[in-house]
């Protein structure tokens, strides 16, 4: 018997007789440019143009069927950042649990939330859509427990440096991915703006008007929150908006499933009489109070009467759910799981060589990844953070494990 080594070795025959698949035309290209253009031309006011985007770094001119949003989400749907979001936690660390929402559930949620708001509003869905799929590619391993903690680590050691899921995620787009052309997705302006201002956390945010004259250099990774304002474009408006919307109702939903909770109306009886008593009611609620109060302005906008209610649904979510006993519990865990992770990496990033060649398989992928950094001068500390990042909840917990117990 003849062995293979892929389905391409199998069938190379058949695929050789295959030829190259021909382009398009020049006439059909041209054909394509003005209804793309003519699209543009029937977007809101206030919609983002694809064709008056502000561009890449680098600058590109290949021909495509696509639009240059279209693109970018191609390039963030295909990335290996992308693929690890279905093993990371988006608030309930669960393995064995399919139902337990994870951080790409998350992320789909918010791409068809965003999206519908955006059709209705007659924005640019392709620009929507790109943001939506991207905004959490920076997230690290075991949700917002994991970022707080990563983030004290490399603070410990680069006190100017700061770990933001956020920020993180312009530097994954950047910089640690990359298409086989050199480091970095080479994305939109308008697709990195969104991505690094679409912070959900602000919970009594009610509308949010864009800021059009912000800068290239105001989109960057090295940005804190605490100095960033709104998005560029009324589309990563939406995009925040939506992701408020897409988590508060399904953690309560986990809440559930995981018995942190026994009942929707005992945890804000008032907030669930004005949205609704289960994830359906309080997404469609949501999303038609933000489409009524929207329409035709260059802001995105809730009623004050739906405003306090996801306020106050936030706020109990906090208090009842996120620092529920069990969940803290999970917190200390994560936070010696991250911790050892850090403290073993950087300790052996002085001697590559030498972890290079370890019986460790944590220590030797680690020395890997940074001999093939993208930023050779990058601190230390911050290789660390952009490799710990990258993990999936499973992967960080075997590497723990290997490094701690066995």
């Amino acid at each position: 018997m003849i062995e293979t080594n892929s389905l391409f070795d199998l069938y190379s025959d058949t695929f050789k007789d295959f030829g190259a698949v021909a382009g398009i035309s020049d006439k059909n290209y041209d054909a394509l440019e003005l209804i793309k253009r003519d699209n543009d031309s029937h977007l809101s006011n206030f919609a983002a143009k694809t064709f008056a985007s502000r561009g890449r770094m680098i600058e590109e001119h290949d021909r495509d069927i696509r639009t240059p949003f279209q693109r970018d989400v191609g390039r963030i749907i295909f990335s290996q950042s992308f693929r690890r979001l279905k093993h990371k936690t988006q608030v309930f660390f669960n393995p064995t649990n399919d139902h337990i929402c994870s951080r790409l559930e998350h992320v789909l949620y918010v791409y068809y939330i965003s999206s519908t708001i955006g059709k209705a509003l007659n924005l640019n869905t392709d620009l929507i859509q790109a943001i939506a799929l991207g905004h959490d590619i920076g997230h690290s391993p075991f949700g917002h427990s994991g970022e707080r903690v990563l983030n004290k680590c490399l603070q410990s050691r680069e006190p100017d440096r700061f770990f933001e899921h956020e920020a993180h995620g312009i530097r994954v787009v950047d910089l640690l991915e990359s298409r086989g052309e050199g480091p970095g997705l080479n994305l939109t302006f308008e697709v990195r703006d969104g991505i690094l201002s679409h912070c959900g956390e602000i919970y009594d945010e009610k509308r949010l008007r864009p800021d059009r004259e912000k800068n290239a250099e105001e989109v960057s990774y090295l940005i804190p929150k605490s100095r960033r304002g709104a998005p560029a474009t009324l589309e990563g408006c939406v995009v925040r908006f939506a992701d408020k919307v897409a988590y508060v109702g399904r953690d309560v939903e986990d809440a559930l499933r995981t018995g942190i909770i026994e009942d929707i109306n005992a945890l804000a009886p008032g907030a669930a009489a004005v949205l609704g008593t289960n994830n359906s009611q309080v997404i469609n609620t949501l999303v038609e109070d933000i489409i009524d109060n929207s329409i035709d302005k260059d802001e995105i906008c809730m009623s004050d009467l739906a405003g306090d209610a996801l306020q106050d649904f936030l706020n109990n979510n906090v208090s009842k759910i996120y620092k529920a006993p069990k969940v803290m519990v999970y917190e200390k865990t994560v936070e010696i799981m991250i911790n050892g992770l850090f403290d073993a990496f950087y300790n052996v990033g002085d001697n590559l060589a030498e972890a290079a060649h370890t019986k460790k398989d944590a220590i030797r992928h680690f020395a890997d990844f940074v001999s093939a950094h993208p930023e050779p001068d990058a601190p230390l500390a911050v290789k660390v953070t952009d490799y710990i990042a990258g993990m999936t909840d499973q992967f960080a917990t075997d590497c723990f494990n290997e490094l701690y117990r066995n």
